[in-house]
């Protein structure tokens, strides 16, 4: 099954709250291996992953003080 970038865009977000499925998770790396464009949406949900959490160790590190 060929997913559509919609679809790859929800099993990324998803993918950040739920183990995905063995099925799915080849889908996904299928669908990104020939669409820049959704690696681009990967990289970008990666960095904002990345923010939040940065900005949330700083928070609870200020907390500690």
């Amino acid at each position: 099954m060929m997913l559509s970038c919609r679809e790859t865009a929800r099993l990324l977000s998803q993918g950040a709250d739920r183990k995905l499925a063995f099925s799915e998770r080849v889908a996904l790396r299928v669908h990104l291996a020939i669409c820049k464009g959704c690696r681009n949406v990967d990289a970008q949900f990666q960095f904002l992953r990345s923010a939040v959490q940065r900005l949330s160790d700083g928070v609870e590190h200020q907390h500690e003080k």
